[in-house]
């Protein structure tokens, strides 16, 4: 019954027998085997929900906040459900529903007051939630085009830009809510156009503070590692929990109850640094300070958000007791990104035994990969002996299906070895625009893994197995990269060689993504309740 009563899929056979209970009872509105039921249940699917929620299954039944909802059993009760009716405002209940129900302090108090009207004026227009996302992203590169001029009127407009480019950004979502306008090609620009237009700004920032003679490149790239490894810290730990069983946890416990006071809700949403919070601080910072002092910042911001989350999720993963299921170890080898070399080791090397092998091996594998590369000369064939000792125990840590309690912790910590190496190389080369390459070779590797994740949150898994292969996994890129530092020792075809690899990891990487997500057969996602 539409509208009134859905069962999802594995709660079809409990729905028969409700449906078979009651059909015995007939029309005296108790449920063979319940408590009696109250008179606002007493159509068939209040007694079915009953029916079921008394036998065991869970029954979800949404909030109508001002919508009215009644069946009349005469005709008094009929005007007044009537008059109920017609005393809603229709038009104020849809501009709040065009609001996120959870989102941050500063979008939820400084920008969705506004923006939810200006969603309004654009559906009036005829306008598009694609075209609005489209207008937020040319907003967003203006931005960072104004921040490369480097200079102070360029970093208040770029500070101003970025926020007007944050407001289009609420729209957009809040247009799609208001209108009921929703689409695969619309989820997927929203999704992945927040990281291009704030990746795309710490590059103009970089721009910037190179024109003023100062080198900022290396903070930039550490800003955009230290996001995306937060980012894949939510994702892994997420999509490790999304159907677990039996899912308790005394520190869960906790954080339910700090959410049920008012303030401790708002300062956790702040600590986070949400996108909210962090764009508007890196656009007024912009505005009165310098790119160095925006990074500066922002790497103390993030850094502080993620041990805070880090740690909080560690404690519900130690102190839960849950079994991870088959899909959850699914997703997160296919946000492993593992490679030819990783995927060999895997299949004919040793399984490593005991719950916490896989996250040690990893976060091991991680740790000498990134000494290596801090430690050993540049360009000394150490450090690509190290890639290789890295390529092996990577494979090793996913031997075997990834549902211990920490499993969660092998992705960030794959995404932090490649990363960070591929950071340092560049930043200890040396060499003319190697940073920059780098920059643009990370932004590449990051938008395959939010590709990775929107096609899981989507239902479709990850992305072909060949394009894996084709851009060769995390433990492939790095020894490609470690062999590049060995062969072109401060040579500037190291950055010539950075920027080919770049370039085609992003063709093979887009092409087959934009293929994907046209097709008619691609899920929409939705970001609702993200706030990083």
């Amino acid at each position: 019954m539409p509208g009134a009563l859905t069962a999802q899929p594995e709660a079809r056979p409990a729905l028969a027998s409700a449906l078979d209970t009651t059909a015995e009872t007939g029309g005296a509105g108790v449920p063979a085997g319940s408590a009696a039921v109250p008179v606002a249940d007493r159509t068939l699917p209040g007694r079915l929900a009953a029916t079921m929620d008394a036998g065991g299954t869970a029954v979800q039944r949404p909030e109508l906040g001002s919508l009215v909802a009644a069946v009349p059993a005469d005709e008094p009760e009929r005007a007044a459900a009537h008059g109920a009716r017609d005393a809603v405002d229709d038009e104020a209940v849809r501009l709040r529903s065009a609001v996120k129900a959870h989102d941050g302090f500063f979008t939820t108090f400084f920008i969705s007051p506004y923006s939810r009207y200006i969603a309004r004026w654009c559906a009036r227009r005829g306008l598009t939630p694609n075209q609005v996302t489209t207008a937020s992203l040319l907003t967003a590169l203006i931005a960072a085009g104004s921040a490369a001029t480097g200079t102070r009127g360029g970093y208040i407009a770029a500070g101003l830009l970025l926020l007007f480019s944050f407001v289009l950004d609420c729209t957009d979502g809040q247009l799609a809510r208001y209108s009921l306008q929703y689409s695969t090609m619309g989820a997927w620009l929203d999704a992945t156009f927040d990281r291009a237009k704030e990746y795309a700004y710490y590059a103009g920032l970089a721009l910037g503070a190179a024109r003023g003679g100062d080198d900022v490149w290396a903070l930039a790239l550490g800003a955009m590692v230290l996001q995306a490894c937060r980012h894949v810290i939510d994702f892994s730990f997420n999509e490790a929990n999304h159907d677990a069983v039996a899912n308790s946890s005394p520190t869960a416990a906790l954080s339910d109850r700090l959410d049920s006071v008012g303030w401790t809700v708002w300062l956790r949403r702040m600590i986070v640094l949400p996108i909210g919070e962090r764009w508007a601080m890196i656009a007024v910072l912009t505005a009165v300070t310098t790119p160095r002092t925006v990074f500066y910042a922002l790497l103390i911001g993030c850094a502080f958000a993620a041990c805070y989350t880090t740690a909080g999720r560690l404690l519900r993963s130690l102190t839960r007791k849950a079994e991870r299921t088959d899909r959850a170890a699914r997703a997160l080898a296919e946000l492993a990104d593992s490679g030819p070399i990783a995927q060999f080791v895997s299949a004919v090397g040793p399984r490593l035994g005991g719950s916490w092998s896989a996250p040690a091996t990893a976060l091991l594998a991680g740790v000498l990969m990134i000494a290596s590369a801090l430690s050993q000369p540049f360009g000394s064939w150490h450090t690509i002996l190290a890639a290789v000792v890295y390529a092996m125990l990577s494979g090793m840590a996913v031997s075997r299906p990834l549902k211990g309690a920490l499993d969660w912790l092998v992705p960030p910590a794959f995404r932090a070895a490649e990363h960070c190496t591929v950071l340092v190389l560049a930043a200890r080369s040396d060499v003319q625009g190697a940073l920059p390459a780098a920059f643009g070779l990370v932004s590449a590797v990051a938008y395959h893994h939010y590709d990775t994740v929107y096609r899981i949150r989507g239902g479709t898994g990850a992305p072909p197995q060949w394009l894996v292969r084709t851009i060769g996994g995390h433990e492939g890129r790095t020894l490609v990269v470690a062999v590049l530092a060995a062969v072109f020792t401060r040579h500037a075809a190291f950055t010539v060689a950075l920027t080919t690899v770049a370039v085609a990891v992003a063709l093979v990487v887009l092409v087959e993504s934009i293929r994907f997500w046209v097709s008619s057969g691609a899920p929409a996602v939705h970001d609702e309740g993200e706030t990083a």
